[in-house]
């Protein structure tokens, strides 16, 4: 563009050095193609942020669920064990030398009024022959 500019000034006996544009317009068409292809890149950048978002709570809630069951599985393996604990624990208390004990079990005359639960009346336990830990339940004269 110089270059042509140059040659027109020479033509009336002027020489140029240095050529700058000060005020510069474009078409109209150009202007809404600009601003068009911003608004357009504005979109684009805005669509990729709601994918990376999307994306972003998709692992979110995939790492929840998976810590969710996570605690599920150690607390159904805790119950679990608990459970089977308690059981031995009954089963050991239970049994005196391969002798069930009968279980205490309450009726509405062991209750009094006031609702505190008490054992039942009962004669002095005894120790069955064939028991020989101290800490087990004694077994009744009765029992054979």
């Amino acid at each position: 563009m110089s270059n042509d500019l140059r040659e027109r000034a020479a033509t009336f006996g002027l020489i140029l050095n240095n050529v700058s544009l000060t005020h510069l317009t474009f078409g109209r068409e150009f202007t809404e193609a600009v601003e068009a292809k911003q608004v357009a890149q504005k979109e684009a950048a805005r669509a990729r942020f709601v994918v990376e978002k999307a994306e972003q709570q998709e692992k979110t809630a995939i790492i929840s669920a998976e810590g969710n069951s996570k605690a599920a599985e150690l607390i159904t393996n805790n119950l679990t064990n608990n459970l089977r604990e308690r059981r031995d624990q009954a089963a050991q208390a239970g049994s005196c030398g391969g002798h069930r004990v009968p279980a205490l079990t309450l009726s509405e005359h062991h209750l009094p009024a006031g609702g505190a639960v008490c054992a039942p009346p009962a004669a002095p336990a005894r120790a069955h022959p064939d028991c020989t830990s101290a800490d087990r339940l004694a077994h009744s004269p009765n029992d054979s």
